[in-house]
């Protein structure tokens, strides 16, 4: 199996906890004299094998990560790890960008005006070079996960 197989059988199991989370909150009570549109218990059963499938898949998809060499000196765990940085720090620029650009219609003088404390185009494109950056990584990252063979 490859790893980004893996990846989206990890998904897969994941919405089906969602999934089972739901029915389980949804049958946890009845009336009194009415049974449950489906059995708790059994639920159960399939939530508890779920998440042992889930387990086991997350420690080969971290343990092939780990030791899977994605450029010189890096591996793939540290590409998540920058990716997920480059996402945080263009998030942060986006919302700086959104919070500062001043957008206000005055009626009078005495209304408050407002004015940006930041460069809104130099921030902006520092977000644009981010998201750049993000969208390169995140491609690679992609090829490599179906080149990669998952770890036993």
């Amino acid at each position: 199996m490859k790893l980004a197989e893996a990846l989206i059988l990890r998904s897969d199991i994941q919405k089906r906890i969602e999934q089972l989370r739901h029915r389980l909150t949804n049958n946890a009570k009845v009336q009194e004299g009415d049974a449950p549109a489906e059995k708790p218990d059994a639920l159960l059963k399939e939530l508890e094998g779920s998440a042992v499938e889930l387990e086991k898949l997350i420690k080969r998809i971290n343990k092939t990560n780990s030791k899977t060499e994605f450029a010189k000196g890096r591996t793939l765990t540290d590409a998540l790890a920058e990716r997920d940085v480059l996402l945080l720090r263009k998030g942060v620029y986006s919302g700086l960008v959104n919070a500062a650009t001043v957008t206000q219609q005055l009626y009078s003088r005495s209304e408050i005006k407002f004015v940006a404390t930041v460069n809104v185009g130099r921030t902006q494109k520092q977000a644009d070079a981010l998201a750049k950056q993000y969208r390169e990584l995140d491609a690679k990252i992609q090829e490599f996960n179906w080149k990669t063979d998952l770890a036993g």
